[in-house]
């Protein structure tokens, strides 16, 4: 089955991880705040930290950290890290419907892959632990590549692992940069607004082709097309 619309049928959907497939952040917030009671140093608040969380590890340490650079940032950049990776799972799933979502792809023969910026060392184990890693068509993560996005390679690199042409999938997102590889990659770009986005980032100006609130929205932007 594909979904079909303006211009090349739907073919594939590929995933953004972090903010998009699945709900990171109360883990990713809860090890930097670890990091910061090991540093004796007050929390972060979590509304604010959730926005940062698309941005990876160098997000979340910029506001945690303000002004720390060079050898004192890596320290505790990896510390945060070692935090993460022992509890990747404690709280972390698939946003609300994305389960159902996941079984409307499979369903509709529409394989589905990740292309992430997080390293594999992270990305594979917390997909697997998640039950998800036998479910995908692939796995791009940040260190597959010598590229990462924004750069069109990841993504370019996908769609050939899943045998799609790049015009017959679909790349959702929660950040501009999402939306610019699918874009130079010459895939159609959907932003998840339900994702670690806040006011400031606009993500309404982004140009992209659509925006969704929720996963089963995409759901039925897919059966509209």
């Amino acid at each position: 089955m594909s979904a079909r619309g303006r211009g090349s049928p739907v073919r594939a959907v590929l995933f953004d991880l972090d903010g998009t497939l699945l709900d990171t952040a109360p883990d990713m917030v809860g090890a930097m705040n670890a990091l910061l009671a090991e540093e004796c140093l007050p929390p972060v608040r979590f509304d604010t930290a959730r926005a940062q969380v698309s941005h990876g590890s160098n997000g979340l340490m910029r506001i945690a950290f303000p002004g720390i650079e060079g050898e004192a940032f890596e320290r505790l950049r990896d510390r945060f890290l070692a935090l993460y990776r022992a509890r990747l799972v404690d709280e972390t799933d698939l946003f609300p419907g994305g389960a159902e979502l996941l079984e409307y792809l499979e369903g509709a023969a529409l394989p589905w892959g990740v292309v992430t910026n997080k390293p594999g060392w992270l990305a594979e184990p917390l997909l697997a632990e998640l039950g998800l890693a036998a479910r995908m068509a692939c796995l791009v993560s940040g260190d597959t590549l010598p590229m990462r996005k924004p750069s069109p390679e990841p993504l370019l690199h996908a769609a050939g692992a899943i045998g799609v042409p790049p015009a017959e999938c679909v790349y959702v997102g929660d950040a501009l940069r999402d939306v610019e590889a699918a874009r130079a990659a010459g895939m159609r770009a959907v932003v998840a607004s339900f994702g670690y986005v806040s006011a400031a980032d606009e993500h309404l100006l982004w140009p992209a082709e659509a925006w969704i609130d929720s996963p089963a929205a995409l759901v039925r932007w897919l059966e509209g097309t």
